[in-house]
């Protein structure tokens, strides 16, 4: 089913951007195959070009999938609208009326080492607005596992680091709110824990923590967190023979490029025509002032 959604969104990409979101929308709202998605969806593929139409549809994809996560759950949720500067998931709860901003997060398996500006957590803080809760979604095994500012930022901010895993597991136990869970619990961990850790280990890892909480919340035992995410390690580690088996295409193919091939494609993936072609676009509107 993952496969299918990237077919879509490479289908899509032709049809304008707000016609193309509205389509993944409505495929991810109606797959019987949800579990799936949110086991992928973390991870950007790497034949989505960078930069790219298509990787902006994957973008507003996981904005579908996290939103749909969140009425999984049992809570009301929706896609805003896109503009910059703004959370992408709104979630409301039914029954204790609170409110919150979310954003999802996925990453290339290439991708080097992440920095606390790739998890955006002050800005996230920042849209909450009025909302009570705001609520960080990112691969579990890609959030820094010692210390990071993330941690501190998320703990004075109060955001909640949760995971695509995490959800997993909530969904895969039927975990619903309802009168006796209140799931608020969790997206105010950041709250409570502040009152549990000195200054000085503010930057250290939360994330067990984090795990113990939910849990708790599940009424689950350690051991099947452990065989949850035994099981996403096993997914990965097939994502990731197949990630490295796009490269390896790729580089079979360039190896077997003629010299005229290779310089094409090297002017190419430098962009030299279009940086030409803005060069001559802006003195062309300089000579006319």
């Amino acid at each position: 089913m993952f496969n299918k959604l990237i077919a879509l969104i490479a289908e899509y990409a032709h049809d304008g951007f707000f016609d193309a979101t509205k389509k993944l929308n409505e495929f991810i709202s109606t797959t019987d195959a949800f579990l799936e998605l949110v086991s992928q969806i973390g991870i950007i593929p790497e034949s989505i070009a960078y930069d790219s139409t298509e990787e902006k549809l994957f973008a507003k994809a996981s904005d579908a999938v996290l939103s749909r996560a969140f009425r999984e759950l049992g809570l009301k949720s929706t896609v805003l609208s896109e503009r910059a500067d703004a959370a992408d998931v709104m979630a409301q709860s039914r029954i204790f009326d609170y409110t919150l901003v979310a954003d999802a997060k996925a990453f290339r398996m290439s991708r080097t080492a992440k920095n606390q500006k790739d998890f955006k957590v002050g800005a996230l803080s920042g849209w909450r607005n009025d909302n009570d809760y705001a609520v960080l979604c990112s691969p579990y095994f890609q959030y820094p596992r010692s210390q990071s500012q993330i941690y501190a930022q998320a703990i004075d901010n109060n955001v909640c680091l949760l995971s695509w895993e995490h959800f997993i597991f909530l969904l895969t136990h039927g975990i619903k709110e309802s009168e006796n869970i209140n799931l608020s619990s969790l997206w105010n961990f950041g709250e409570a824990f502040s009152h549990n850790v000195v200054v000085a280990e503010k930057k250290k890892c939360f994330v067990s923590e984090f795990d113990t909480l939910l849990l708790s919340t599940a009424g689950q035992p350690q051991s099947e967190f452990d065989k949850a995410l035994a099981v996403c390690v096993k997914n990965i580690t097939q994502r990731g023979k197949a990630e490295k088996a796009y490269w390896e295409e790729e580089r079979k193919a360039i190896a077997a490029y003629t010299r005229e091939q290779a310089v094409s494609e090297l002017i190419k993936s430098k962009k030299i025509d279009e940086k030409i072609r803005q060069i001559e676009s802006y003195i062309r509107g300089i000579s006319r002032d």
